[in-house]
């Protein structure tokens, strides 16, 4: 009887070191074999989110001019009632992000007024303050993912080798249910803004 319960308090105790501090839960999933960087794999981390799904809330930083300026935190509930185009850039401090945010800029003109569009990246603050006010960024609200990854863990798009995001876009409807999303198989490349615009309409049509 002795023997027994001596194993089993050996069964259990490594049952509990071999769980402790390792607990999986949605947002510390890492996903590989999905997106390349220049061709390289990466890591993402968080969950694959899929159509049909309600998006996940997340805390976002404003843009800001100054450092002692106030940085306004930002959340999935800010923008409900409105349909979201979520557009998700690595830096805006470079040709493809530049690219994408000054499309959708364009399109954001020419939309309804119960449509919002957004960016999301890793850049500072400061830094996207500067690079909206020289490009002429006036439609599009950038933000900042920087402070807590928030976004980027609860949407699994945060590359866990570099902490930016990857590159993506995704359209969510006036009930935060997720309606269209692109994962970029490679980040270097563009999305598909043709294919996003199209289930946007339709989207606007719908609703």
């Amino acid at each position: 009887m002795k023997q027994y319960i001596f194993f089993l308090l050996i069964t259990l105790l490594l049952f509990s070191f071999s769980n402790m501090g390792i607990t999986q839960t949605k947002e510390n999933i890492e996903r590989t074999q999905e997106v390349t960087l220049n061709g390289k794999p990466i890591t993402l981390v968080g969950p694959k989110l899929k159509v049909g799904d309600f998006a996940p809330d997340f805390q976002v930083v404003t843009q800001a001019s100054l450092i002692d300026e106030e940085m306004k935190m930002m959340n999935l509930n800010d923008f409900y009632g409105k349909i979201k185009v979520i557009s998700v850039t690595p830096s805006l401090d470079t040709p493809v992000c530049d690219l994408q945010i000054h499309s959708f800029n364009e399109e954001a003109s020419t939309l309804p007024d119960d449509v919002v569009v957004i960016n999301i990246s890793m850049d500072l603050p400061f830094a996207i303050h500067r690079f909206c006010a020289t490009s002429g960024i006036d439609k599009v609200i950038a933000l900042s993912d920087y402070r807590y990854a928030s976004f980027g863990t609860h949407w699994g798009v945060l590359i866990k080798e570099l902490r930016l995001l990857t590159r993506a876009l995704f359209i969510v409807d006036k009930k935060n249910v997720i309606r269209y999303i692109e994962i970029v198989p490679d980040t270097t490349q563009a999305p598909d803004y043709e294919r996003a615009l199209n289930a946007l309409k339709q989207l606007i049509h719908i609703e």
